[in-house]
């Protein structure tokens, strides 16, 4: 018994090691590629490609971009055998901005399938042969570029009559459309000897992405909603529209009244919401989230409606309308309080109509969904009130009177459309390289608007149709210290520093141009330059700290927060073993966000920041780098067989051929002999474990 307990015990461990290794060490495939083929006529055959994505991750389009992803592209063997019929095709691709890349590219989530039409010029059946590259991202890492060998099975065409003799040399033929490429599963040819079915034809006309901020947007436009109801146009209404249901002397037939009432003013609302989406669809919101006119004509309409708010207009409905829809509200019945309803939306227009505005322009730049899961989330909390009062009428002895508080409202819904309006001229400013709305130009925009904001709480700024105020109450003041707290936040952002909460709205660090951490870093360096007698124009780029020479590549690879290493591994290891130092290796690349978190979060720590400098030689290898390397340093992989021409090609397959891993951020502790000293880490942006993993390394190095 003893002996079998022990057998167990010794069983279960190995298998609980053998699923840490494997927890630690795998090869992500979100990207798996399938092949067909289908006869259009006795002459001409279509190939199909068809990709199957995970969920969170993305393929990218054909079309190439300077300085972004590489795209999807597909390469033929030449023979007389066949000719492609034009360029590969692909279906609509999503566009929108990339922060990854900062550019506006296309990809393609869930599937993506590719056709290519091929003439047949030979009498017997033959093999048409290729692969095709790809690279795929999520919203948090990109993985490096792969290729996927394939092979279509193709019948002769009885009406060619040549000799069917193949091509035996196998020059390539390269078709690129517009795609950007996605990385997965592995490089064994795929052969294709299946045809397409309806249900292929048909997934080819799918492939919107689902979006994950839906609920998010209900939520927003939820709070929308209730801020709506405290606007001068809408509060009063209130007890109005109650008093109109209290005359009815059948309780029950009132509060049915007053529900239809409720479930009208969501239809309406929603209708609207629907009307755009249906008019407009997803692929005029993909044209509206990246194209400059229409985010110039959002900036212009958030400004109209922010001046609307601040009181130097009113956006007011033709009286004819209103006048009509009033009339047919006196019928009664469900038709009448349907009108009813019909016309308290146009008589609040004046306030509604500026929320309203801006959740359509804002939910426009998604997917059909938005628009009306904006308007449903709006409608439901605008609704809310007026029918809960309705059931319950002696809530309206607990109610506020109207006063001069509603204008208050109507003015800080004003000041904060019109900070949001900067977001779209910022989305135009990126996307064509302008550089009018720089990171602190847009912060110093946000700080002036907030701080004004927060005068107007504290009563120290006052505009045309606002009352005069003894005092204010304790609700302006806590808004008015959460305002001015905000405010505080961000001017430290005018000297770079990076304001992490507000990063989804502001434009790229690399906009900035006075960035006081560089500039220390940089002056420091050049004064530790200076004593030593060494300064030069180029004495940044001289070896320093962890360096033995000055690295290869670093004119255009770069390590943050000023540390000093390589980007070549032979090279690195090389100084390793004669500072004596051990090796960190940092896989990262150019898209790589949680590379980019971690660098922001974890290397910036003090702790860990020092042990960097101090104790390793820092190898930071890009795997996603398209810079090609001379013919002396490409590498035959021992992965897939092929010759690695590029320094992301090389290390992305020194990563998969070494560490059994295709996933960045992901960090390596070598000894100088190029031995793992402990358990390679991921994305973690836990300092301790961070600072735990970097001294567990030092205590190997020095063992041994």
């Amino acid at each position: 018994m003893k002996k079998q307990t022990i057998s167990r015990f010794l069983s279960t461990g190995l298998l609980l090691l053998a699923l840490s290794l494997v927890s630690y060490a795998q090869i992500l495939t979100p990207v798996k590629w399938s092949f067909s083929t289908k006869q259009i006529n006795a002459g001409e055959v279509q190939l199909i490609m068809k990709a199957t994505i995970d969920k969170t991750w993305h393929l990218y389009s054909q079309q190439e971009y300077k300085d972004g992803p590489v795209p999807t592209s597909f390469t033929f063997e030449k023979s007389k055998n066949y000719e492609l019929i034009g360029k590969v095709a692909e279906p609509k691709a999503i566009e929108e901005y990339d922060p990854n890349f900062d550019l506006v590219l296309k990809y393609f989530a869930d599937e993506a399938i590719f056709t290519q039409k091929v003439k047949v010029l030979s009498d017997k059946d033959f093999v048409i042969k290729g692969f095709l590259e790809f690279m795929c991202c999520d919203d948090k890492q990109c993985l490096p570029p792969n290729e996927v060998e394939f092979e279509f099975k193709i019948k002769g065409n009885p009406q060619a009559g040549n000799n069917g003799s193949q091509a035996t040399n196998i020059p390539m033929q390269t078709v690129t459309g517009a795609v950007d490429s996605v990385v997965t599963g592995g490089a064994d040819i795929v052969k294709a000897d299946t045809t397409v079915t309806s249900e292929t034809e048909a997934a080819m006309k799918a492939g919107e992405k689902k979006e994950d901020s839906l609920w998010m947007l209900f939520f927003i436009s939820f709070l929308a909603g209730l801020a709506a109801i405290l606007t001068p146009c809408v509060f009063p209404m209130i007890p109005m529209t109650v008093t109109f249901f209290l005359k009815e002397k059948d309780k029950v037939k009132a509060k049915s009244q007053a529900l239809v009432y409720g479930l009208s003013i969501i239809l309406i609302y929603t209708v609207i919401g629907t009307l755009v989406a249906v008019l407009f669809g997803a692929n005029f919101a993909n044209f509206l989230s990246t194209h400059w006119l229409p985010n110039i004509l959002f900036f212009l309409i958030f400004l109209f409606f922010a001046a609307s708010f601040l009181g130097m207009f009113e956006i007011t409905l033709p009286s004819w309308m209103i006048n009509k829809s009033d009339a047919q509200a006196d019928r009664g019945g469900i038709l009448g309080s349907f009108f009813m309803a019909f016309t308290l939306v146009l008589v609040s227009f004046s306030c509604t109509g500026p929320i309203v505005g801006a959740i359509l322009v804002a939910s426009a730049g998604g997917k059909v969904l938005m628009p009306i899961i904006g308007m449903l989330g709006f409608s439901l909390a605008f609704a809310l009130p007026f029918t809960l009062f309705a059931f319950f009428p002696r809530w309206l002895n607990n109610m506020p009177k109207s006063g001069g508080w509603l204008n208050s409202v109507k003015v800080v819904l004003g000041f904060i459309e019109l900070a949001l309006g900067l977001k779209f001229l910022s989305i135009a400013d990126q996307t064509y390289h302008w550089g009018i709305l720089d990171r602190e130009i847009y912060l110093a925009f946000w700080i002036v608007i907030f701080a004004l904001m927060g005068l107007y709480l504290l009563g120290k700024l006052k505009l045309a149709h606002d009352s005069d105020h003894k005092y204010i109450g304790v609700p302006r003041l806590m808004l008015a210290i959460i305002t001015f707290t905000f405010v505080l936040y961000m001017i430290p952002g005018m000297f770079g520093a990076p304001l992490k909460a507000l990063s989804g709205y502001l434009p790229p660090q690399a906009t900035h141009d006075f960035d006081l951490n560089r500039i220390v870093r940089e002056n420091v360096e050049v004064f530790s330059s200076g004593v030593s007698g060494n300064v030069t124009q180029n004495s940044l780029s001289q070896p320093s700290g962890g360096q033995c020479e000055a690295p290869k590549y670093g004119d255009i690879l770069h390590l943050p927060h000023g540390l000093k290493g390589y980007f070549d591994y032979e090279q690195g290891l090389a100084c390793a073993k004669k500072l004596n130092k051990p090796v960190f290796i940092d896989f990262t690349g150019h898209g790589c966000v949680n590379c980019r978190e971690m660098e922001a979060r974890v290397w910036a720590d003090p702790h860990v920041l020092k042990r960097l400098k101090d104790e390793f030689v820092i190898i930071a290898l890009y795997v996603d780098d398209k810079t090609q390397l001379p013919d002396s340093e490409w590498v035959t992989s021992k992965y897939d067989g092929k010759v690695k021409k590029t320094i992301g090609k090389k290390y992305a397959d020194f990563q998969i051929s070494r560490f059994n891993v295709n996933a960045q951020p992901y960090y390596v502790l070598l000894d100088t002999n190029g031995e793992l000293l402990v358990q390679p880490k991921a994305y973690d942006l836990d300092v301790d474990n961070f600072v735990n993993f970097l001294d567990s390394g030092l205590a190997e190095f020095k063992k041994r």
